[in-house]
């Protein structure tokens, strides 16, 4: 049975649920959440095994936590970065009736590149991460932190926000991260995208090393009706090295009319 998950809250107006990446929990959108909680009510949610949830041995299954989080918050816009996104898409194709709108962020419908979509990173890549974790568990979540950063004109800057963010919870569990691990190594969606039926934004920079912004751009294209941004000079984590222009898409995404429905 799927456990109540700890959400950080605040603010008033809409609901905006917002699900980070692996290895990190919700205070990686301090920044983020500051700017928008004047206009609307966001909801930060650690991961099972992450941050406030830190304790709870839940599997770290996209299918049942975009079930427990729509039980908990219903009818609200969801954004997901990295492996956050697949559990906000999962929800997204699970319940499009409680997803107004969805904002995935360098979050590729398939991690792990294959014949009908080469728009991934090798198989190896997370492989390795896992066997790493195993041998070397601080040293591959710095390694980590430092390739989300790589590509960014600021590198070193968001490298030390990004250490000092994940040191301010206990870190992850182990056996949570690599569970992230595998969903990143083994989730697909790409053949799953034309089934979206709520408005979507797709935002990632330009010299992401893990998620290409032309896995976006065919994410786009799949989807239809959607929305791309990509920003440049920056990595895997663009709201944190173009925090302004991010918060602003953000925002305006959120505040376009409802599309008719047909």
């Amino acid at each position: 049975m799927p456990v109540k998950l700890v959400i950080n809250s605040r603010g008033r107006g809409p609901d905006l649920i917002l699900i980070h990446g692996w290895a990190m929990h919700c205070g990686v959108f301090e920044t983020l959440a500051d700017d928008l909680c004047a206009e609307y009510q966001v909801h930060m949610v650690d991961l099972p095994g992450h941050g406030l949830n830190r304790e709870c041995t839940q599997a770290l299954d996209p299918v049942v936590l975009a079930t427990e989080l729509v039980e908990q918050l219903p009818g609200a816009s969801w954004l997901g970065w990295s492996l956050g996104g697949l559990v906000a898409l999962q929800a997204a194709l699970d319940q499009p009736n409680q997803v107004r709108r969805l904002v995935l962020v360098s979050a590729n419908p398939c991690f792990v590149a294959h014949p009908g979509w080469p728009h991934g990173v090798e198989k190896w890549v997370f492989e390795q991460f896992a066997a790493d974790l195993e041998r070397d568990y601080r040293q591959t979540l710095n390694r980590f932190l430092a390739l989300e950063v790589t590509g960014s004109s600021d590198a070193n800057q968001q490298l030390r926000r990004l250490r000092q963010t994940l040191n301010e919870m206990p870190r992850p569990s182990p056996d949570a991260l690599q569970q992230g691990l595998a969903v990143l190594q083994n989730a697909d969606y790409s053949a799953q995208l034309g089934q979206l039926r709520c408005p979507v934004l797709l935002l990632g920079g330009a010299n992401d090393r893990l998620v290409p912004a032309p896995a976006l751009s065919a994410a786009a294209a799949a989807i239809g009706q959607s929305q791309t941004l990509i920003f440049p000079d920056t990595g895997h984590a663009p709201f944190i090295g173009k925090q302004q222009a991010f918060a602003s898409a953000i925002r305006a995404f959120l505040t376009l009319p409802e599309p008719v429905a047909i």
